[in-house]
């Protein structure tokens, strides 16, 4: 009788120690696994909250962004345009965009005034600082657009040096004619059309602008051409910028841009805003 209550005792010790361990195996997995649960993103939960992703954009730069003057509502559209909506697809949720001046665009990123801004821009080390970036889309050449009677006078990029040079304000043109061209007047303005302006009234010598936005220019002004002039590290590539912290949602975005690339949608885009750019100008 001894001899069970003692063999009693001890299962009964056996099973409390095994169900002790047990428990503490129990609760140690879901705290690791907690922990390895990555939180959803104060972004993230915005969107998801409001049903919509606010784009910020600016207009004025096609293919890229500018103004349907062929509808009533004055719609922004083109390439980025075509982006925000797949994103916004992606996420189920609406988009809303608002156009402001490329300035004002990065400030209103980091104040959360917007969730995105798409406006064909340079993810430059400077900016990496203060903002995310998305992958890289549309690689592109920087150019020198000059009148066409100039064509002779200006074919390589020391004949600028000390000339007076139009770039889009606060871009990587106007960083890009500070570094490269010596000793050059820069005249930085709000959006790309007034420094055409600058350039056919002669005040300005040339004009610094992305390859796919400058042919735009020149489609509908056949005084303007490009000239010769070479930059070098010319190649630019475009990136959506969103503000640190929301991996969550940056990984949505590369994902749309890679989709997007890898089945031709970017080039389509290119040609059918180029066209449409065209269009407009011709209305």
């Amino acid at each position: 009788m001894k001899m069970k209550v003692i063999k009693s005792a001890a299962l009964i010790m056996a099973v409390s120690v095994l169900a002790g361990l047990s428990g503490c195996g129990s609760n140690d997995k879901p705290a690791t696994g907690k922990e390895g649960i990555q939180k959803e993103s104060s972004l993230m939960k915005k969107i998801k909250q409001q049903g919509k992703i606010v784009v910020g954009t600016a207009s004025g730069y096609p293919p890229y962004e500018f103004v349907d003057t062929s509808v009533g509502d004055k719609k922004v559209i083109g390439i980025d345009m075509e982006l925000a909506q797949k994103i916004a697809d992606k996420l189920n949720v609406k988009l809303e965009v608002q156009d402001m001046n490329f300035q004002a665009l990065l400030t209103s990123l980091a104040g959360g005034k917007v969730d995105l801004a798409i406006a064909g821009i340079n993810p430059t080390e400077e900016r990496k600082k203060a903002m995310d970036f998305s992958d890289d889309y549309l690689p592109t050449e920087q150019k020198m657009i000059i009148r066409r009677t100039d064509a002779d006078k200006y074919k390589k990029l020391e004949d600028f040096f000390g000339k007076t040079v139009g770039v889009q304000k606060s871009t990587t043109q106007e960083a890009l004619a500070k570094e490269k061209i010596k000793d050059a007047k820069i005249v930085a303005l709000a959006h790309v059309p007034e420094v055409v302006l600058e350039l056919k009234q002669g005040k300005v010598d040339g004009l610094v602008a992305e390859g796919i936005v400058g042919q735009q220019y020149l489609v509908f002004n056949d005084d303007l051409t490009f000239s010769e002039v070479k930059f070098p590290d010319a190649v630019k590539n475009s990136a959506v910028a969103i503000s640190k912290g929301n991996e969550d949602v940056l990984s949505i975005v590369n994902a749309v841009i890679k989709e997007n690339t890898e089945n031709g949608n970017f080039t389509k885009w290119t040609d059918e805003y180029s066209k449409k750019a065209v269009q407009n100008a011709n209305q």
